[in-house]
């Protein structure tokens, strides 16, 4: 197995998107990171309980500040997850490389693991790009606000952690995405649009509707935000604010997040395994 994941692995490290990929999450984390400070530290306000206006870092405290920097962009880091999970299967079909790949190993359920496990290496690895830019990024405006960098080192790499793990799982999601869709473009087309569009989308509009409003909170990006644990410690009408008043637990949403990459996971499997490429 391990022979398979370094051959999936190289394969990978050959391709542009090796270093163009940890090198744009870097950015990207950086970038939204600063935004997201900018908007909390330097200039941002929110209602106060005596209905005046006062400071985020007043109302949320400097540990949920920095957690809220820290993952700013969050949503383009699973983003770009998504679109590493859909590149590692739909670019065997367009390159025309899945029947040699099939044939030097044979056994389906064996290549689908090595794909698996090299996926999560390659987008631990990438998200670990992200986090450093968004350390860099977040931690130079919190320093230019006088906010501790990391007013609870503990807390934050427990933070940090499960925003590793919503990646892996996000590119999970995209690796069976990839499967149904062998044309790489649509299936990039289709997984951004749904993720960044359709999906956030239906989950606002569907929560003026009373009875299916619950389920918005079952949503993909609902249960990242749930799973993160952004908000932890914060008054509710203060997160509300920033969409964080009426989540799941952190661990419910990780279970929700587990259980979509479970199911496009196990399609992907059954796809490949039934899937004639001859």
């Amino acid at each position: 197995m391990m022979t398979l994941v370094r051959a999936e692995l190289r394969k990978t490290s050959t391709t542009r998107i090796s270093w163009t990929m940890p090198v744009a999450m870097f950015l990207v984390g950086g970038l939204f990171a600063a935004l997201q400070g900018f908007a909390l530290v330097s200039f941002g306000e929110i209602p106060g309980p005596d209905g005046q206006t006062i400071a985020p870092v007043e109302a949320f405290g400097e540990t949920a500040i920095a957690r809220l920097v820290y993952t700013g962009g969050f949503q383009f880091g699973y983003l770009l997850a998504l679109v590493l999970g859909i590149l590692s299967m739909s670019g065997e079909f367009r390159h025309q490389t899945i029947t040699g790949t099939l044939l030097s190993t044979p056994r389906r359920g064996r290549l689908i693991l090595g794909k698996l496990l090299a996926l999560a290496v390659v987008v631990t690895l990438n998200g670990l790009a992200f986090i450093a830019g968004s350390l860099v990024g977040g931690g130079l405006i919190l320093l230019s606000g006088d906010v501790a960098l990391f007013p609870d080192a503990g807390g934050l790499v427990l933070t940090l952690l499960r925003l590793l793990l919503v990646l892996v799982l996000w590119g999970l999601i995209g690796f069976g995405l990839g499967v149904l869709i062998t044309n790489q473009v649509m299936a990039l087309f289709a997984g951004i649009a749904i993720a960044l569009l359709v999906e956030p989308l239906l989950s606002f509009l569907i929560q003026f509707l009373d009875p299916v409003a619950e389920a918005a909170r079952y949503f993909p990006s609902q249960a990242t935000t749930a799973a993160l644990d952004l908000f932890a410690g914060v008054d509710a009408e203060a997160a509300a604010v920033f969409g964080g008043g009426d989540l799941l637990t952190w661990w419910v949403g990780a279970l929700v997040l587990l259980g979509y990459a479970l199911v496009m996971t196990v399609i992907g499997w059954v796809v490949t395994t039934r899937r004639d490429v001859a």
